[in-house]
């Protein structure tokens, strides 16, 4: 039940770490593709507060998952930020 919260937070952690630590548009999306990769079949590879929206509006995702979908990428955002600033001081 609560392996695709995880896999939404780390997914987004990994994504978030590599943005703030690059900024390179190729390893953002190899990234991406990574984490779809490897998570999407568990959570359905949003990885983005809007992207769980829309999986939501689409009818992937029911109601009552979308807060705790949320909640994971924010939480795993702040993570992958958090490693970048933690690397670098």
């Amino acid at each position: 039940m609560f392996r695709k919260y995880l896999v939404e937070f780390l997914g987004t952690a990994l994504l978030s770490f590599i943005v703030f630590a690059t900024g390179n548009y190729l390893a953002i999306g190899a990234a991406l593709g990574i984490a779809v990769l490897l998570g999407g079949r568990i959570s359905g590879g949003a990885f983005n507060p809007a992207i769980a929206i829309t999986l939501l509006a689409s009818g992937k995702i029911n109601n009552n998952e979308i807060i705790p979908y949320i909640i994971a990428e924010i939480l795993g955002a702040l993570a992958g930020l958090k490693l970048v600033q933690t690397i670098i001081n």
